[in-house]
């Protein structure tokens, strides 16, 4: 594939030095290019992320009610799948975004 787009930004000596120091032998424009679409999320992180979160919600919930002494019900069951599917879309956004903002 061809590149024919370019992004560039200004940054003083000693941030070019640490980027160069990071790049451990690629050029910092291949590094650096790299690490841009790297952290570029695919659809597939959104969609895995999205079904552990509510798997987890589901087992965590079942642990807990079995721990509890509780039997789940059928419908009980089908009330905390059906949460678990509509919260874990949001769920996985509100990760991912807290992860991109962290220092």
């Amino acid at each position: 594939m061809r590149r024919t787009r370019s992004v560039t930004t200004k940054i003083t000596e000693g941030e070019y030095a640490r980027l160069e120091q990071m790049a451990q032998g690629q050029t910092v424009n291949e590094w650096a290019r790299d690490v841009l679409l790297a952290a570029t999320p695919r659809p597939t992180d959104h969609v895995l992320l999205s079904e552990i979160l509510a798997l987890r919600t589901i087992v965590l919930n079942l642990l807990f009610a079995v721990s509890s002494g509780e039997i789940p019900s059928m419908d009980a069951m089908k009330r905390l799948i059906a949460r678990a599917d509509d919260e874990k879309l949001g769920k996985a956004l509100e990760r991912l975004a807290s992860v991109r903002s962290a220092p």
